[in-house]
C-alpha cells in the first residue's frame, strides 16, 4: 500500500473560505465575459456601419474592404483593453494559485472528518472507551455515531479501525465518513474544481480575443473540467439506493 507523503508548502482555507474564493472566481469570470463581450459587440457594430455606408461598392471591393477596417478597429481595441483584460486574468490566477494549494487537505471525507475533532478531550476519552470493544460493539457504536451526527465518536471509531486487520473491521472509515462528511467534501471538492476551471476559461478567452480564433482543444478541457465536476459533486452511493 503507498504510503501518502506528506506537502508541506500548502495553505489552509476552510469550507467557508473555499466558497469565499469561489464566489470571487466567478464574479471575475462573469465581469471578464461582459468585458469581452462588449468588445465583440463594438467589432460588429463597426462592421455594420462600414458594410452600409460601402453598400454602393461591388462586393468582391467591398468584403476586404470591410475585413481590413475591422481589423484595425479590432486590433485598436485590443491595445485599449489591454489592461482591463489583464486584470482579470490575474486575478483567476491568483485564485487557482489559492485552490490548487488548498486542495490537499480536501482528498476524502476520512481526511476532514478526523481533522475535525483534533485535540478534543472528548475524542481521547472516546478512543480509550473502545480500546477494548470488540466488531459488534465497534459497529453498533458507528452506527450511532452515523445516526446522531457525532463526529467525535465517529473520529475515534475511525482510529480504532486502523488497529485491526482489515478481514476484521466491522465497518469501513470510508462509509462513515461518508455518512457523516460526504456532502461537505463533494461541496468543496466541486468548489474547489470551479474555481480551477474558471481559471482556465478566463486565459482561453483572453488568448482567443488575442488572436481572434478559439482553440478547440481547450475547449474540450473545459469540458472534460466541467463534467469533472458534476461527477465529484454526485452521491457515490445514489445509484446504489435507485437499484
Amino acid at each position: 500500500m503507498a504510503v501518502r507523503k506528506a506537502k508541506m508548502g500548502t495553505a489552509w482555507a476552510s469550507e467557508m473560505d473555499v466558497m469565499a474564493t469561489l464566489q470571487k472566481a466567478r464574479s471575475n469570470r462573469e465581469g471578464q465575459q461582459r468585458l469581452i463581450g462588449s468588445l465583440k459587440d463594438k467589432v460588429e457594430g463597426r462592421r455594420g456601419e462600414l458594410a452600409r455606408s460601402l453598400a454602393d461598392l461591388p462586393q468582391q471591393q467591398r468584403i476586404p474592404t470591410v475585413n481590413s477596417a475591422v481589423a484595425g478597429f479590432r486590433n485598436e481595441l485590443k491595445r485599449d483593453s489591454a489592461e482591463r483584460r489583464l486584470i482579470h486574468v490575474r486575478e483567476a490566477g491568483k485564485h487557482m494559485a489559492t485552490a490548487l494549494a488548498v486542495k490537499p487537505h480536501y482528498t476524502s471525507p476520512v481526511q476532514m472528518l478526523m481533522r475535525g475533532s483534533l485535540g478534543s478531550e472528548r475524542r481521547s476519552r472516546l478512543m480509550q472507551q473502545i480500546a477494548g470493544s470488540g466488531p459488534a460493539k465497534l459497529a453498533s457504536f458507528a452506527e450511532l455515531a452515523a445516526a446522531t451526527r457525532d463526529m467525535e465518536l465517529a473520529a475515534a471509531l475511525c482510529s480504532r479501525m486502523s488497529d485491526l486487520d482489515v478481514d476484521r473491521r466491522p465497518f469501513a472509515p470510508s462509509e462513515l465518513a461518508e455518512a457523516l462528511v460526504g456532502d461537505e467534501f463533494r461541496r468543496v471538492s466541486q468548489a474547489l474544481m470551479e474555481v480551477e476551471r474558471l481559471a482556465h476559461e478566463v486565459a482561453h478567452d483572453d488568448t482567443a480575443f488575442e488572436s481572434n480564433g478559439r482553440n478547440p482543444h481547450r475547449d474540450i478541457n473545459a469540458a472534460l473540467m466541467r463534467r469533472a465536476e458534476e461527477q465529484a459533486g454526485s452521491d457515490p452511493y445514489s445509484d446504489d439506493e435507485e437499484d
